[in-house]
Protein backbone atom coordinates (compact mmCIF):
# COMPACT_ATOMS: atom_id res chain seq x y z
CA UNK A 1 0.00 0.00 0.00
CA UNK A 2 1.37 3.49 -1.00
CA UNK A 3 0.16 6.66 0.65
CA UNK A 4 1.29 9.65 -1.29
CA UNK A 5 1.29 13.51 0.53
CA UNK A 6 2.71 17.00 -0.61
CA UNK A 7 3.68 19.62 1.79
CA UNK A 8 4.11 22.92 0.64
CA UNK A 9 6.28 25.77 2.67
CA UNK A 10 3.04 26.86 3.98
CA UNK A 11 2.35 23.72 5.42
CA UNK A 12 -0.62 22.69 3.68
CA UNK A 13 -0.88 19.24 2.79
CA UNK A 14 -2.26 17.40 -0.12
CA UNK A 15 -2.76 13.89 -0.76
CA UNK A 16 -1.96 12.39 -4.63
CA UNK A 17 -2.59 9.56 -6.57
CA UNK A 18 1.09 7.37 -6.67
CA UNK A 19 1.12 7.67 -10.34
CA UNK A 20 1.25 11.39 -10.11
CA UNK A 21 4.36 11.20 -7.99
CA UNK A 22 6.92 11.77 -11.06
CA UNK A 23 4.35 15.40 -11.70
CA UNK A 24 5.30 16.69 -8.67
CA UNK A 25 8.30 15.65 -7.61
CA UNK A 26 10.68 18.91 -8.37
CA UNK A 27 8.26 21.58 -8.15
CA UNK A 28 9.54 24.20 -6.38
CA UNK A 29 8.27 24.69 -2.70
CA UNK A 30 6.84 21.56 -2.91
CA UNK A 31 8.08 18.40 -0.58
CA UNK A 32 7.05 14.64 -1.82
CA UNK A 33 6.37 12.04 1.74
CA UNK A 34 5.99 8.73 -0.43
CA UNK A 35 4.94 5.75 2.06
CA UNK A 36 5.07 1.91 1.54
CA UNK A 37 3.82 -0.24 3.98
CA UNK A 38 4.51 -3.83 3.34
CA UNK A 39 4.64 -2.92 -0.42
CA UNK A 40 4.66 -5.83 -3.13
CA UNK A 41 6.33 -6.15 -6.14
CA UNK A 42 3.43 -3.63 -8.12
CA UNK A 43 4.64 -0.67 -5.35
CA UNK A 44 8.21 -1.60 -5.60
CA UNK A 45 7.85 -0.91 -9.30
CA UNK A 46 5.48 2.09 -8.71
CA UNK A 47 7.92 3.80 -7.18
CA UNK A 48 11.67 2.94 -8.82
CA UNK A 49 10.09 4.37 -12.46
CA UNK A 50 8.37 7.00 -10.65
CA UNK A 51 11.45 8.42 -8.97
CA UNK A 52 14.26 6.86 -10.77
CA UNK A 53 15.83 4.90 -7.88
CA UNK A 54 18.99 2.66 -8.04
CA UNK A 55 18.30 -1.04 -8.69
CA UNK A 56 20.52 -1.62 -5.95
CA UNK A 57 18.94 0.20 -3.52
CA UNK A 58 15.48 -1.11 -4.77
CA UNK A 59 16.91 -4.86 -4.38
CA UNK A 60 17.84 -4.10 -0.42
CA UNK A 61 14.47 -2.54 0.34
CA UNK A 62 13.36 -5.97 -0.64
CA UNK A 63 14.53 -7.71 1.39
CA UNK A 64 14.53 -7.27 4.73
CA UNK A 65 17.40 -7.94 7.26
CA UNK A 66 19.33 -5.23 6.31
CA UNK A 67 21.78 -3.66 9.28
CA UNK A 68 21.37 0.41 9.90
CA UNK A 69 23.53 2.05 7.11
CA UNK A 70 23.73 4.77 4.35
CA UNK A 71 24.34 4.08 0.85
CA UNK A 72 24.85 7.62 -1.09
CA UNK A 73 23.33 7.20 -5.40
CA UNK A 74 24.10 10.34 -7.81
CA UNK A 75 20.54 11.24 -7.61
CA UNK A 76 19.85 9.79 -4.12
CA UNK A 77 20.46 8.62 -0.53
CA UNK A 78 19.44 5.28 0.67
CA UNK A 79 19.00 4.73 4.77
CA UNK A 80 18.20 2.10 6.97
CA UNK A 81 17.14 2.24 10.44
CA UNK A 82 15.27 -0.03 12.93
CA UNK A 83 12.54 1.15 15.44
CA UNK A 84 12.54 -0.38 18.75
CA UNK A 85 10.03 -3.31 17.62
CA UNK A 86 12.98 -4.29 15.26
CA UNK A 87 10.81 -3.15 12.69
CA UNK A 88 12.72 -2.38 9.10
CA UNK A 89 12.31 1.48 7.70
CA UNK A 90 13.93 1.78 4.49
CA UNK A 91 14.48 5.02 3.63
CA UNK A 92 15.12 6.62 0.40
CA UNK A 93 16.40 10.62 0.27
CA UNK A 94 16.00 12.96 -3.11
CA UNK A 95 15.99 16.70 -3.64
CA UNK A 96 12.54 17.51 -2.45
CA UNK A 97 10.97 13.76 -1.52
CA UNK A 98 11.37 11.42 0.61
CA UNK A 99 10.50 7.46 0.79
CA UNK A 100 9.57 5.41 3.66
CA UNK A 101 9.18 1.77 3.26
CA UNK A 102 8.10 -0.11 6.33
CA UNK A 103 8.17 -3.66 7.38
CA UNK A 104 7.11 -5.51 10.34
CA UNK A 105 9.47 -5.74 13.48
CA UNK A 106 9.39 -8.93 16.09
CA UNK A 107 5.45 -8.01 17.28
CA UNK A 108 4.13 -8.52 13.26
CA UNK A 109 3.41 -5.11 13.54
CA UNK A 110 5.25 -2.20 11.39
CA UNK A 111 6.43 0.84 12.95
CA UNK A 112 3.71 3.24 13.14
CA UNK A 113 4.10 6.60 11.16
CA UNK A 114 1.56 8.56 12.75
CA UNK A 115 3.74 9.99 15.65
CA UNK A 116 6.23 11.38 13.09
CA UNK A 117 3.73 12.68 10.54
CA UNK A 118 1.86 14.47 13.26
CA UNK A 119 5.39 15.89 14.53
CA UNK A 120 6.75 17.21 10.88
CA UNK A 121 3.40 18.97 9.94
CA UNK A 122 3.30 20.76 13.21
CA UNK A 123 7.03 22.00 11.92
CA UNK A 124 7.56 26.04 10.98
CA UNK A 125 8.24 27.86 7.75
CA UNK A 126 10.80 26.82 6.26
CA UNK A 127 11.17 23.64 7.73
CA UNK A 128 9.03 21.72 4.86
CA UNK A 129 12.25 19.79 3.52
CA UNK A 130 13.52 16.38 2.49
CA UNK A 131 16.60 17.41 5.52
CA UNK A 132 13.86 18.01 8.18
CA UNK A 133 11.49 15.22 7.34
CA UNK A 134 14.43 12.97 7.90
CA UNK A 135 15.17 14.20 10.58
CA UNK A 136 11.88 13.89 11.97
CA UNK A 137 11.90 10.53 11.33
CA UNK A 138 15.21 9.38 12.52
CA UNK A 139 14.44 10.85 15.95
CA UNK A 140 10.98 9.25 16.18
CA UNK A 141 12.57 5.88 15.97
CA UNK A 142 15.80 6.73 17.89
CA UNK A 143 13.61 8.04 20.65
CA UNK A 144 11.65 4.37 20.62
CA UNK A 145 15.14 2.81 22.00
CA UNK A 146 14.62 4.47 25.50
CA UNK A 147 11.29 2.69 26.20
CA UNK A 148 12.54 -0.74 25.17
CA UNK A 149 15.59 0.07 27.08
CA UNK A 150 13.96 0.78 30.20
CA UNK A 151 11.48 -2.56 29.79
CA UNK A 152 14.64 -4.53 29.46
CA UNK A 153 16.31 -2.86 33.02
CA UNK A 154 13.12 -3.20 34.34
CA UNK A 155 13.04 -7.50 33.64
CA UNK A 156 16.84 -7.04 34.52
CA UNK A 157 16.09 -5.68 37.93
CA UNK A 158 13.05 -8.87 38.27
CA UNK A 159 15.30 -11.70 37.05
CA UNK A 160 18.28 -9.91 39.51
CA UNK A 161 15.58 -10.48 42.45
CA UNK A 162 14.86 -13.48 41.80
CA UNK A 163 18.22 -14.54 41.86
CA UNK A 164 19.15 -13.81 45.03
CA UNK A 165 16.02 -14.99 46.34
CA UNK A 166 15.64 -17.25 49.46
CA UNK A 167 14.38 -19.80 47.67
CA UNK A 168 15.67 -21.46 44.83
CA UNK A 169 12.49 -21.62 42.17
CA UNK A 170 12.50 -23.52 38.52
CA UNK A 171 16.55 -23.31 37.67
CA UNK A 172 15.65 -24.32 34.05
CA UNK A 173 12.97 -21.41 33.92
CA UNK A 174 15.21 -19.13 35.14
CA UNK A 175 18.42 -19.87 32.73
CA UNK A 176 15.83 -19.86 30.00
CA UNK A 177 15.01 -16.20 31.14
CA UNK A 178 18.06 -15.11 31.78
CA UNK A 179 19.11 -16.10 27.86
CA UNK A 180 16.28 -14.48 26.43
CA UNK A 181 16.92 -11.18 27.75
CA UNK A 182 20.38 -11.64 26.68
CA UNK A 183 19.79 -12.57 22.98
CA UNK A 184 17.13 -9.75 23.13
CA UNK A 185 20.29 -7.38 24.37
CA UNK A 186 22.02 -8.72 21.65
CA UNK A 187 19.60 -8.36 19.32
CA UNK A 188 18.69 -4.61 19.54
CA UNK A 189 21.96 -3.42 20.27
CA UNK A 190 23.44 -4.78 16.43
CA UNK A 191 20.09 -3.12 15.32
CA UNK A 192 21.02 0.48 17.03
CA UNK A 193 25.18 0.77 17.47
CA UNK A 194 25.50 1.09 13.53
CA UNK A 195 23.40 3.94 13.36
CA UNK A 196 25.97 5.86 14.92
CA UNK A 197 28.09 5.45 11.38
CA UNK A 198 24.69 6.62 10.06
CA UNK A 199 24.53 10.08 12.12
CA UNK A 200 28.23 10.58 11.35
CA UNK A 201 27.97 10.33 7.67
CA UNK A 202 24.87 12.86 7.78
CA UNK A 203 26.69 15.19 9.98
CA UNK A 204 29.89 15.23 7.35
CA UNK A 205 27.41 16.36 5.29
CA UNK A 206 27.61 13.24 3.12
CA UNK A 207 24.34 13.52 2.20
CA UNK A 208 24.27 16.92 -0.08
CA UNK A 209 20.07 16.90 -0.18
CA UNK A 210 20.10 17.99 3.85
CA UNK A 211 20.31 21.79 4.31
CA UNK A 212 21.74 23.53 7.41
CA UNK A 213 19.04 24.10 9.33
CA UNK A 214 18.38 20.42 9.56
CA UNK A 215 21.54 19.29 9.87
CA UNK A 216 22.01 21.24 13.18
CA UNK A 217 19.31 19.00 14.81
CA UNK A 218 20.83 15.73 13.71
CA UNK A 219 23.33 16.48 16.20
CA UNK A 220 20.66 15.97 18.52
CA UNK A 221 19.66 12.51 17.20
CA UNK A 222 23.16 11.34 17.40
CA UNK A 223 23.03 11.97 20.97
CA UNK A 224 20.24 9.93 21.48
CA UNK A 225 21.92 7.22 19.48
CA UNK A 226 24.90 7.40 21.91
CA UNK A 227 22.58 7.48 25.10
CA UNK A 228 20.94 4.15 23.87
CA UNK A 229 23.84 2.03 23.06
CA UNK A 230 25.36 3.03 26.20
CA UNK A 231 22.34 2.00 28.21
CA UNK A 232 22.48 -1.39 26.02
CA UNK A 233 25.94 -2.05 26.83
CA UNK A 234 25.59 -1.46 30.62
CA UNK A 235 22.51 -3.57 30.40
CA UNK A 236 24.64 -6.54 28.73
CA UNK A 237 27.34 -6.06 31.65
CA UNK A 238 24.59 -6.41 34.06
CA UNK A 239 23.76 -9.32 32.11
CA UNK A 240 26.30 -10.94 32.32
CA UNK A 241 27.17 -10.85 36.24
CA UNK A 242 23.47 -11.67 36.44
CA UNK A 243 24.29 -15.10 34.83
CA UNK A 244 27.50 -15.48 36.82
CA UNK A 245 26.18 -14.58 39.72
CA UNK A 246 23.16 -17.44 38.62
CA UNK A 247 25.66 -20.25 38.03
CA UNK A 248 27.71 -18.86 40.76
CA UNK A 249 24.64 -19.92 43.13
CA UNK A 250 23.52 -22.89 41.62
CA UNK A 251 26.99 -24.25 42.04
CA UNK A 252 26.63 -22.99 46.02
CA UNK A 253 23.73 -25.26 46.60
CA UNK A 254 25.14 -27.84 44.73
CA UNK A 255 28.16 -27.82 47.45
CA UNK A 256 25.56 -27.55 49.61
CA UNK A 257 24.37 -30.71 48.93
CA UNK A 258 26.73 -32.61 48.36
CA UNK A 259 28.69 -31.23 51.83
CA UNK A 260 25.43 -32.77 53.58
CA UNK A 261 25.47 -35.90 51.75
CA UNK A 262 28.94 -36.54 52.56
CA UNK A 263 28.31 -35.63 56.15
CA UNK A 264 25.92 -38.11 56.47
CA UNK A 265 27.91 -40.98 54.82
CA UNK A 266 30.49 -40.14 57.16
CA UNK A 267 28.47 -40.61 60.13
CA UNK A 268 27.27 -44.12 58.59
CA UNK A 269 30.88 -44.75 58.02
CA UNK A 270 31.68 -45.56 62.09
CA UNK A 271 28.46 -47.62 62.31
CA UNK A 272 29.73 -49.81 59.11
CA UNK A 273 33.09 -50.45 60.47
CA UNK A 274 31.83 -51.80 63.96
CA UNK A 275 29.56 -53.46 61.99
CA UNK A 276 32.16 -54.95 59.74
CA UNK A 277 34.95 -55.86 62.41
CA UNK A 278 32.69 -57.82 64.42
CA UNK A 279 30.98 -59.46 61.10
CA UNK A 280 34.76 -60.97 60.03
CA UNK A 281 33.48 -64.18 62.24
CA UNK A 282 37.08 -64.86 63.43
CA UNK A 283 37.34 -67.68 65.77
CA UNK A 284 39.38 -66.33 68.70
CA UNK A 285 37.60 -62.59 68.99
CA UNK A 286 37.47 -61.25 72.63
CA UNK A 287 33.48 -60.48 72.44
CA UNK A 288 32.53 -63.31 70.46
CA UNK A 289 31.79 -65.19 73.90
CA UNK A 290 31.06 -62.23 75.74
CA UNK A 291 27.52 -61.99 77.09
CA UNK A 292 27.19 -57.90 76.54
CA UNK A 293 29.33 -58.15 73.64
CA UNK A 294 25.89 -56.85 71.08
CA UNK A 295 24.75 -54.28 73.30
CA UNK A 296 27.95 -52.82 73.55
CA UNK A 297 28.80 -53.16 69.81
CA UNK A 298 25.26 -51.20 69.31
CA UNK A 299 26.07 -49.05 71.97
CA UNK A 300 29.40 -48.27 70.45
CA UNK A 301 27.84 -47.53 66.91
CA UNK A 302 25.23 -45.07 68.59
CA UNK A 303 28.16 -43.51 70.59
CA UNK A 304 30.12 -42.77 67.44
CA UNK A 305 26.83 -41.75 65.11
CA UNK A 306 26.12 -39.26 67.68
CA UNK A 307 29.16 -37.72 68.47
CA UNK A 308 29.70 -37.16 64.69
CA UNK A 309 26.22 -35.86 64.25
CA UNK A 310 27.15 -33.23 66.72
CA UNK A 311 30.22 -32.19 65.59
CA UNK A 312 29.13 -31.67 61.91
CA UNK A 313 26.35 -29.67 63.29
CA UNK A 314 28.46 -27.29 65.15
CA UNK A 315 30.67 -27.24 61.34
CA UNK A 316 27.00 -26.37 59.51
CA UNK A 317 27.27 -29.16 57.48
CA UNK A 318 24.23 -30.61 58.32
Amino acid sequence: MIEVCTYTDAGARDDIDPTDISEVVGRDGTLVWIDALDPDDDDFVCIREELSLHPLAIEDARKHGQRPKLELYPSHAFVVAYSAALAEVDIFVGPGWVVTIRGCGEDGEAWPLDHARKRFERTGPGETTSGFLLYTILDDLVDGYFGRADRSEDLLEDLEERIFAEQLGDERQMQQDLYELRRELVGFRRRVQPLREVMNSILRREVKWIDEVALTHFQDVYDHVLRATEQIDAQRELMGNAVDAHLAIISNHMNQVMKKMTSWGALLLGSTLIAGIYGMNFEHMPELGWEFGYPYAIGLMLVVTITGYLSFRRRDWL
